[in-house]
């Protein structure tokens, strides 16, 4: 029991005593967005709270940012750590399921959250909890060979595809257990014995029609085939992707990052060590590990795989499934185990003051000047600081944030060719349109800005700088 307390908990203590929820930039659009589908009762379709209020908006994981507004700004920190609990509850469960055994279940899962650390309010949260129940019914499927066991995967992607675009991954792993299953079936009736036999044949019909239904489900979206579309024009177009950190493959500059190879390591080990001919894992392993080591982005995919991996490694071939007594005692424990932890989450809410702990890392004062002095409009922002500002200062629309999904390629481009002194300064339209500019205040940007004719420092402190067009306003 103290086990699974620890596991559960260990990270959400990490976030009550860092408060990571409002450190990063994304969560605030997030929050703003979440706020105005729940005041107008509809989504999102083009560049709200932006300059560019003309360009089409899919807000692929608008189901999240709900989830994350119902809470109020306040209640950031908690929910973060309700997801954190939630993921680690998922992983224990993909872990014990796949390997019958507690403590490497314990061991797996506590390893697999370190891997994934700093762990940030995104729909990513999402991601790896329905990833590790996806992994959990198709690992079950294939060791009794019931396909109706898969009942349960519209539904799962359903909820998915409304929470974070990254179900792509989730469909990726369902069309490697498809194609699996069907070889693995082919060369049974062939009489080849290359790939693994399980207890019984995979009635493929079922499968079918359970992939099938799990394909149109993530079509039960208010975009449609328009997510589709995004997600395929994403993919094929990344003229900007080498300006996003997250974007960028492992740099292994982190301990996580070892560890995290490491634990793909051992997944890669373990289906050696023995001698596993089971395509669906191998593939799922390899698919996993080239797209999360590209992506910084995408490395709890691969985290989430090798738990299953190496817990279905653990498992004892000769052993059948547990007595139902024991199953059933085990499950009950961890669930009474997750509702004593969100209990003591709601009980022990994280004290804290707002606006001091933004300030350490958003320009709230600089906001606040601009506002209480009606500073002219548009206002040039910073990439890193947009998100924030959208909710922070909402009657500035922003000139750039982190929404991906919005802002094409070109603007992205010119902005931060612009803050890399690549480009001439009027080159970029949002900033040669800008009557109001804020920037950071040690950046070279605006220590240049303030020796050019045409440009006048208005506010300053150690965070931020906020400058104007000709000769408006004070010295502060």
């Amino acid at each position: 029991m103290a086990a699974l307390v620890a596991t559960f908990t260990a990270f959400a203590v990490y976030e009550c005593n860092h408060l990571l929820a409002l450190t990063n930039n994304d969560i605030w659009w997030r929050q703003r967005t979440g706020q105005w589908i729940l005041h107008n009762h509809a989504i999102p379709r083009s560049g709200l709270f932006s300059q560019w209020p003309a360009l089409p908006w899919v807000d692929a994981s608008w189901g999240f940012d709900t989830l994350v507004a119902g809470s109020g700004a306040l209640g950031l920190p908690t929910r973060l750590m309700y997801l954190q609990v939630a993921m680690a509850a998922a992983l224990v469960a993909l872990a014990f399921r796949t390997s019958r055994k507690f403590w490497p279940a314990i061991a797996l899962a506590a390893i697999a959250q370190f891997c994934l650390m700093p762990l940030q309010p995104r729909p990513a949260l999402c991601s790896i909890i329905l990833l590790a129940v996806e992994l959990t019914l198709l690992l079950r499927a294939r060791r009794t060979g019931d396909a109706r066991v898969l009942f349960w995967l519209p539904l799962v992607f359903v909820a998915w595809v409304n929470l974070d675009r990254q179900f792509s991954y989730g469909l990726l792993a369902l069309a490697l257990f498809c194609v699996a299953a069907i070889v693995e079936q082919v060369s049974r009736r062939s009489g080849a014995t290359w790939f693994g036999a399980y207890s019984s044949a995979m009635r493929l019909r079922t499968l079918g029609a359970v992939a099938a239904a799990s394909f149109l489900a993530t079509f039960v979206s208010p975009y449609g085939w328009r997510l589709h579309a995004l997600l395929w024009y994403s993919a094929t177009h990344s003229a900007a992707d080498r300006y996003f950190r997250e974007l960028h493959s492992l740099r292994f500059r982190q301990p996580q990052d070892y560890l995290l190879m490491l634990l793909a390591m051992t997944a890669f080990f373990a289906l050696g060590r023995r001698r596993s001919r089971d395509l669906f894992l191998i593939a799922l392993l390899i698919f996993s590990a080239a797209i999360s080591f590209r992506t910084m982005r995408d490395n709890w995919f691969v985290v989430v795989c090798s738990v299953a991996i190496i817990g279905n490694a653990l498992r004892d071939e000769q052993a059948n499934e547990p007595a139902g007594g024991r199953s059933r005692w085990r499950r009950g424990e961890m669930l009474g185990v997750a509702a004593l932890v969100l209990l003591v989450i709601v009980a022990v809410k994280p004290k804290f003051l707002l606006l001091p702990k933004l300030s350490e890392t958003f320009p709230v004062r600089a906001a606040a000047y601009i506002r209480q002095n009606h500073l002219p409009q548009p206002v040039f922002n910073t990439y890193g600081w947009g998100g924030f500002l959208t909710w922070y200062l909402p009657e500035y629309p922003v000139s750039i944030d982190s929404r991906t999904d919005l802002y094409p390629d070109e603007v992205y481009l010119a902005y931060f060719r612009l803050m890399q002194a690549e480009v001439p300064l009027e080159s970029d339209p949002a900033f040669a349109r800008a009557q109001t500019i804020l920037l950071e205040a040690n950046s070279p940007m605006a220590q240049a800005l303030r020796t050019l004719p045409g440009f006048r420092e208005v506010y300053r402190d150690n965070v931020a700088v906020v400058l104007v067009r000709g000769n408006e306003g004070l010295f502060r």
